[in-house]
């Protein structure tokens, strides 16, 4: 189960033109998002992500498990520092190119896998994950890292948290190639709640995912 995350104005924007995104969502918005993360046996950031925003990735907004921490780092880019490689007793995960370089602490796990011009196939991540036993996963960012799961058929569930407020300008929440018909796009029935002042929508993508292999029931 492949669940990705996003948090974005009502017009789709996830920061403004200068790259300030703390925060769009506000209280409930940002609960519900460390709500997913309790239920997941793993949640997955992209490594610009961790430079941008250096996030921890816990529970700490509400009551339930931390989970594993993964990052996909190609080019190796990730640095000690980043605090979600605190060694706090969670598994950290860092996968990256089969030629790339790492200079991290002992404790954390790197794997590396061959890439595909320079990328990480996101099939190729699910099933280093579901090989370790994680079956719930959360794809929470950023904007390319939830794109490409998206545009390869890998995501099982999109939760779009709307917040109430118009940016006007900066990178959007989601970003794929471009399509010249409307009757191209991606279906995705959805429900809608009411979180506080800002709106989730559920959005079901299973008729589009694509297998990628059977987790280990075992941990």
């Amino acid at each position: 189960m492949v669940v990705a995350q996003c948090g974005q104005s009502i017009d789709a924007r996830i920061a403004t033109a200068s790259g300030h995104s703390h925060y769009i969502n506000g209280p409930e918005g940002l609960a519900h998002l460390h709500r997913l993360r309790a239920l997941v046996d793993a949640v997955v950031v992209g490594v610009g992500t961790v430079l941008a925003d250096d996030p921890q990735l816990t529970v700490r907004l509400v009551a339930g498990p931390n989970p594993a921490r993964v990052v996909i780092d190609p080019s190796g880019r990730l640095t000690r520092t980043a605090r979600l490689l605190a060694d706090d007793g969670v598994r950290r995960l860092v996968i990256t190119r089969s030629d790339t370089t790492l200079d991290l602490a002992a404790g954390i796990d790197v794997v590396k896998i061959t890439a595909t011009d320079g990328q990480l196939a996101p099939a190729d991540v699910l099933a280093i994950l579901a090989e370790r036993g994680y079956r719930r996963i959360l794809i929470e960012g950023g904007s390319n890292t939830i794109s490409r799961f998206l545009a390869a058929g890998c995501l099982d569930r999109l939760h779009v948290m709307i917040a109430p407020m118009i940016i006007g300008a900066g990178p959007s929440s989601v970003s794929l190639a471009p399509i010249n018909r409307v009757d191209e796009a991606i279906r995705a029935p959805m429900r809608a709640h009411i979180l506080g002042d800002e709106v989730l929508l559920d959005c079901d993508l299973s008729a589009q995912r694509i297998g990628v292999g059977i987790a280990k029931k075992s941990r």
